[in-house]
């Protein structure tokens, strides 16, 4: 590889390492080219993207961020799997690796903070960032409906009310 495009794959790998909410290390040995297809389609569905890229480049681009304590991971064949929600990479590489053996999730980090393969693997029971905000909007929203539903009582009531009163008076 040409050193100018050495160069151009570590600032794409720099911008990457900025730029996502989550970034997730895993080795993909014995992994087939059609299990690897599955597995970036997956990703993709999910706002993921996985990358294979050449450790020292990756390790070159970690370097001077944040989350360079996670550069220990990248030895023999690894993949990155990344995204702006905090979650979805790991959930992706999770739930891929318990259908596959053959990926093994190594680690990787949310925002700063570095997370070894057990904390990669809580993250991904958590809910992902779509989910809390329907969790949200629904907790906003339920006192207000109920509070629609009490004042909407009385007037329900008082119209049935004056109906039986009205239905009383045709009937005399």
């Amino acid at each position: 590889m040409e050193k100018a495009k050495k160069a151009e794959v570590v600032e794409e790998l720099k911008g990457v390492f900025a730029d996502s909410g989550s970034v997730v290390v895993a080795h993909y040995t014995g992994l087939t080219v059609a299990q690897l297809s599955v597995l970036r389609a997956r990703a993709r569905k999910e706002g993921v993207t996985f990358k294979v890229a050449k450790n020292r480049l990756a390790v070159r681009a970690l370097q001077g961020t944040p989350i360079e304590g996670i550069s220990h991971l990248f030895k023999g064949p690894t993949g990155i799997a990344f995204s702006k929600d905090p979650v979805a990479a790991s959930k992706v590489l999770v739930n891929y690796a318990k259908d596959n053996a053959k990926l093994v999730v190594l680690g990787g980090s949310v925002g700063t903070t570095a997370l070894d393969a057990k904390g990669v693997e809580a993250l991904s029971t958590l809910p992902s960032l779509d989910e809390l905000r329907g969790k949200l909007i629904g907790l906003i929203q339920a006192p207000a409906t109920k509070i629609a539903g009490v004042l909407q009582a009385p007037a329900g009531q008082l119209a049935r009310v004056v109906s039986a009163y009205s239905k009383k008076d045709e009937a005399a």
